[in-house]
């Protein structure tokens, strides 16, 4: 399903609007680019009815493209805490399903929504900017809040790969997810981004030829 065609400007405008008034909750210099964009949403699973959650959603072209992917009868959910942003998604993208929260909150917020779980969690929430405790908190509520099998995709700047807290976060998407992998990188993103990605484990279930529990 193809996007709309919307001003770019009125995007960016607003991005840098909402980061001039709140650098630390947005974490950013500058909105993604459609490149990094079509990277990030590459993970959108191509089977009716996929529940895709972006968290973060900023200006919206990440939401633009996820809704490129969408399969029929997919449901589509931003969840984003700058209010700012959140009125301007809503304004402009009326076919998204946004909602006002924070990611440490997100298996509250799909159930709220009626969902069990997401067929795919697409971010560029500013890792850096979570101390340890948080970073944990957020990654074990994303890979409890897919399906089995599920995957993650996550926006990352190569500029915050020499910080240790981007390294602290490393090591938590290895010990969360089955697998983690990279895309990219994307050298015309301002600044130069990859993403990173994680697949969550099957269930126990199909773990254990047994089929034993504890």
């Amino acid at each position: 399903m193809l996007s709309e065609t919307r001003p770019a400007g009125g995007d960016t405008l607003t991005f840098l609007g909402a980061i001039m008034r709140n650098p630390q909750q947005l974490g950013a210099i500058a909105p993604s680019s459609k490149a990094i964009a079509r990277l990030a949403a590459s993970i959108v699973p191509d089977s009716p009815g996929a529940v895709v959650v972006e968290l973060g959603a900023g200006g919206g072209v990440i939401s633009d493209a996820i809704r490129d992917r969408m399969p029929p009868g997919g449901r589509q959910l931003a969840l984003e805490i700058n209010e700012g942003m959140v009125r301007h998604l809503r304004r402009t993208r009326p076919w998204l399903e946004v909602i006002t929260g924070d990611a440490g909150d997100l298996g509250k917020i799909l159930r709220e929504a009626g969902l069990s779980h997401a067929d795919a969690i697409v971010s560029s929430l500013p890792w850096t900017l979570f101390d340890d405790a948080q970073q944990k908190l957020i990654l074990e509520e994303i890979a409890s809040s897919l399906a089995p099998g599920g995957r993650f995709s996550t926006v990352t700047t190569l500029t915050v790969m020499p910080f240790q807290r981007f390294r602290n976060f490393r090591g938590l998407m290895h010990s969360t997810f089955a697998t983690v992998g990279t895309l990219g990188p994307v050298w015309r993103n301002v600044p130069p981004a990859l993403i990173y990605t994680g697949v969550r484990s099957p269930d126990l279930l199909a773990e254990d030829p047994s089929g034993a529990t504890e």
